[in-house]
């Protein structure tokens, strides 16, 4: 009793490449869920099928747990959902399921198939199934399974979360139902959790956010708050935090001038140093004029997930447009660098997944600081990585002082490199 290929789809990342699986089959326990009596009173056998859609890779390459889901606690977790609290449907248990699974930041999809042998079917058959698959862009309609020593005991404070969503559920027994149209009290559930923020320009996904099934009217409602996770937590003191900057339309200089005005304007953000800025050529994406790129040294005491609002709230107040993967841009700012933090999840990848293969960032961020390293897959030296990075030939020259001395424009001048001590040849 098994998922098979049928009902298993494949998932695929913000790049379009298939993700990994981690299957679990046949996970079994013992529960009482059913719409008659006599399963409620006697109970039966339940199983169920789960496949992960997640990426292995940093995990693997750091033979780390920690990168990774661990599936002896999802097997544990998926049995206490099975033998938990008795519901009509076993559609419900798959929802739950799927939650549970969801919660975990860095799955990005999940197939769940629930199987009850036993159902009270009058003629002969082999299995009853439903199988869904639940992914950050079709939510869960339940929320994920709660250990029973965690029920009763001193809620977790928790910051109140500046969105809400809403959907449908059927709610377990006992637990609060908001109506449609009440005030916006928390459940203990995750809700938004799903629904990426639009990412910065390679960490995360473009276009708009998960968009929700409208609830037919008089149906009940549960409002659930964001789940938080490790890139949700404040750091307990300053962390430092390396950002890139680039531009290709519009006056690319000004805008990155007032672009580390605005960061070093940010609560919660000191601009330690700004490197020299790179004239380089476009990598990848359409054929377009050429950018100018700094970065941007500095500490923060934002949550990552916060640091990354910031940036992105910075590129939008600059007329920042996400049509075209990789195309040109008024500004964009990457969190290169958060501390120590290695991390991947659907909205935010840190370090960078690709700074270690970009002179862009590479060649200026060395220059500002000549001993830095870059940790994580495909780190080191940051001077020996920008000296071997592919573009490297694209980087133009440096200019040192450009927050005071105006320099050629990217847009309409690609003309020679300014003369004097203001340039420095790569």
């Amino acid at each position: 009793m098994t998922m098979n290929d049928e009902s298993r789809q494949d998932a695929l990342d913000t790049s379009g490449r298939r993700l990994d699986q981690i299957r679990l089959s046949g996970i079994t326990a013992f529960g009482y869920h059913g719409v008659f009596e006599h399963e409620r009173r006697e109970g039966q056998t339940f199983v169920a099928d789960v496949v992960v859609h997640l990426d292995t890779r940093r995990a693997a390459a750091r033979d780390d747990l920690a990168h990774t889901l661990n599936y002896g606690e999802l097997a544990e977790q998926v049995a206490a959902v099975l033998a938990g609290e008795p519901v009509d449907l076993i559609e419900t248990v798959a929802e739950r399921i799927a939650a549970t699974v969801l919660a975990s930041g860095i799955v990005q999809a999940v197939d769940v198939a629930v199987h009850k042998p036993n159902a009270p079917i009058q003629v002969p058959f082999d299995d009853v199934v439903v199988a869904i698959h639940r992914d950050r862009t079709k939510l869960p309609a339940a929320e994920p399974y709660v250990p029973r020593a965690a029920v009763g005991t001193e809620p977790v404070s928790r910051p109140v979360p500046t969105a809400t969503a809403s959907f449908p559920v059927t709610p377990a027994p006992g637990a609060p139902v908001v109506p449609s149209g009440a005030p916006g009290v928390a459940s203990a559930a995750w809700a938004d959790a799903v629904a990426p923020a639009p990412g910065a320009f390679s960490q995360g996904p473009d276009g708009p956010s998960a968009e929700l099934e409208a609830v037919p009217a008089g149906e009940a409602l549960v409002v659930g708050e964001v789940v938080t996770d490790v890139l949700d937590q404040a750091p307990d003191g300053p962390v430092e935090v390396v950002l890139a900057l680039g531009a290709n339309l519009g006056p690319a200089q000004e805008t990155l001038r007032a672009a580390v005005t605005d960061l070093a304007r940010t609560p919660g953000i000191e601009v330690r140093d700004v490197s020299a800025l790179a004239r380089t050529s476009a990598v990848g994406g359409p054929e377009q004029s050429d950018y100018l790129n700094a970065v941007v040294l500095a500490s923060t005491t934002l949550a990552p997930r916060a640091l990354l609002r910031a940036t992105q709230a910075i590129e939008h107040a600059h007329g920042r447009e996400r049509h075209e993967h990789w195309g040109p841009r008024t500004l964009d700012i990457d969190i290169v660098l958060y501390g120590s933090v290695l991390a991947v999840t659907d909205d935010l990848e840190l370090p960078h997944p690709r700074a270690h293969e970009r002179a862009f960032v590479l060649q200026p961020w060395a220059q500002v600081d000549p001993d830095a390293m870059l940790p994580g897959l495909g780190g080191g030296p940051v001077g020996a990585l920008a000296a071997t990075a592919p573009d490297r030939d694209g980087v133009r020259w440096l200019a040192l002082d450009w927050l005071t001395t105006a320099i050629p424009a990217v847009s309409g001048d690609t003309g020679a490199v300014p003369a004097g001590p203001e340039a420095q040849n790569t």
